[in-house]
């Protein structure tokens, strides 16, 4: 499809829609690790790309990045597609690219250049490996970008908590460079004794956690609202799962140079130390929801990741039984609904109960930037709680709180 074909398509499906465009599930499989089988996913499709491309764990929402799954992977995969007419008709990376001044707004545009921002649901039935994002200035070697991110895990998809409900996070006081090269240089004996030096924080619904790049983490069994800059980059640190899944060197070393490949040393220092080590490393990362708005006995809106110096933001907004509520926001935002049905604006909203592979659900919108400044009326047209999760990318929520001690926290 040429350029202007393309740019005509986006600005009928946005005339039509008033500025908010119906976007299908991107589902992606991980080959280390067990689905949690929490993301409404049919189980008999967890397998449907293949069991040597791993089982379907992760939903991307509002997405406009390629996931990095190696070879035999699709050009889309991850990319969330515009749905028009009941039919996928093109991505949101490909609107976005003709169409963005409208889409996100012009100053967006020229700041940023497009959609910053990746966000996804992951459901695992056991802990991720120990792994790190890089930073810019690391990822820059490999012409990628670093990735901070943060957590949030939803009551309403956690109803289980599956095999390990403890995140590893960062490294204990006192950790020494060498007892971490050691555990490398014997990375092909399957040591996972890392594990030994790192925290393991029990993690409970309703709450977060926000986790800049560089630091270790190993993220457990709760099914996460995940927010984070647009990079798939990231070194894995842990030779073996807890559940006996073999991690080749190779996604170690995948987002560092050639050269350095086989060098502890540099690998080593992808590590950022005194942030790893920090003594008081829950008052600096973890969340809880704060307040942002409401009215009694209509709605409530939480701030649920925040404190990111607005790179990127949440909120988790719930319309009560039978009410309805018009909300503005200061740019574009991707929301799904994982509870409830009703209506935003002119679009049927629901949470499904079962999804197949393929299925074109009605849970996933991206509100552009000036709808979101006039306001979507959102209407609960049912017997339960509708509940929406929304994230925002950069420059956009500026009042957002700070991170603070989390035990000041409402």
């Amino acid at each position: 499809m040429k350029k202007e074909e393309v740019k005509n398509l986006i600005s009928q499906i946005y005339e039509e829609g008033e500025g908010i465009f119906r976007l299908a599930p991107a589902w992606v499989p991980r080959v280390f690790s067990l689905p949690g089988k929490r993301l409404k996913l049919s189980t008999g499709d967890l397998y449907i790309l293949g069991s040597n491309r791993g089982g379907i764990d992760e939903r991307w929402l509002a997405s406009v990045t390629v996931a990095d799954n190696g070879p035999g992977t699709p050009p889309d995969e991850g990319l969330s597609y515009i749905v028009f007419n009941n039919k996928r008709m093109i991505t949101l990376r490909e609107a976005i690219q003709v169409g963005g001044d409208f889409i996100l707004g012009e100053k967006i545009m020229q700041k940023y250049g497009g959609w910053k921002i990746l966000t996804k649901f992951f459901d695992n039935m056991g802990p991720l490996p120990l792994h790190l994002h890089q930073d810019d200035k690391q990822a820059k070697l490999v012409n990628r970008e670093g990735k901070p991110e943060a957590y949030y895990f939803p009551p309403e998809l956690n109803f289980i908590e599956n095999n390990f409900p403890h995140t590893y996070f960062g490294l204990e006081p006192g950790t020494k460079k060498e007892d971490i090269k050691k555990c490398l240089k014997n990375w092909h004996r399957g040591d996972s004794s890392i594990l030994s030096y790192s925290r393991a924080y029990r993690i409970k619904p309703g709450t977060g956690w926000f986790i800049p790049p560089r630091i270790l983490h190993a993220p457990g069994s709760l099914v996460t609202y995940e927010v984070q800059w647009a990079s798939d980059v990231a070194s894995m640190f842990q030779p073996i799962t807890a559940e006996g899944i073999n991690i080749p060197w190779d996604l170690l070393v995948k987002d560092i140079p050639q050269e350095k490949h086989q060098d502890i040393d540099y690998i080593v220092n992808l590590i950022d130390w005194p942030k790893n080590t920090d003594e008081y490393f829950k008052s600096h990362h973890y969340l809880e929801p704060i307040t942002a708005s409401g009215e009694k006995g209509v709605y409530k809106e939480k701030w649920i990741i925040y404190g990111t110096n607005d790179l990127f933001s949440a909120k988790e907004l719930t319309v009560f039984p039978g009410k309805e509520i018009r909300i503005k926001e200061n740019g574009a935002y991707g929301l799904v609904v994982i509870q409830g049905y009703g209506n935003i604006e002119r679009f049927p909203v629901e949470s499904p109960t079962t999804i197949r592979y393929g299925d074109l659900t009605y849970d996933e919108l991206f509100v552009c930037f000036e709808a979101a400044r006039r306001g979507i009326l959102i209407k609960n047209r049912g017997k339960e709680n509708l509940v929406i999760l929304k994230c925002f990318g950069p420059a956009t929520n500026p009042d957002m709180p700070p991170i603070e001690t989390y035990s000041k926290r409402e």
